[in-house]
């Protein structure tokens, strides 16, 4: 995966199961690729050790010109793409919420239900 998030250090905030994809919501990221991330969300396919898809909330670089204060990008093997701005992901709970619903349709995960783990 070519444009994944180069993590150095990250705290796992919540850890959840959907289908057969564990998903855990980073924060607290120092990361090595430049990117100031507020939250990541890995989902991590069973018997996998790296994760098939990514959502990243990113701070928009000063002067972008972007609306809102962080973008969501999301990252698997065939795509890195912008999928909206807003200023209301710098909370988890939105952030992950949307980041969810986003990861199920690309995952094909629509009928599965999320169950927090731990």
């Amino acid at each position: 995966m070519t444009n994944a998030p180069i993590i150095r250090t990250a705290i796992p905030l919540q850890r959840h199961q959907l289908g057969n994809y564990q998903v855990t919501l980073l924060g607290d990221i120092e990361s090595g690729d430049g990117i100031q991330y507020r939250y990541i969300l890995a989902f991590v396919e069973a018997g996998m050790n790296r994760p098939a898809l990514y959502l990243c909330c990113e701070r928009h670089r000063p002067g972008s010109g972007e609306e809102g204060a962080y973008r969501m990008r999301l990252v698997n093997a065939a795509m890195s793409e912008v999928m909206g701005n807003s200023d209301a992901w710098k909370e988890a709970e939105a952030f992950l919420t949307e980041a969810i619903d986003i990861g199920r349709q690309v995952l094909g995960l629509t009928a599965e239900s999320l169950s927090p783990l731990g």
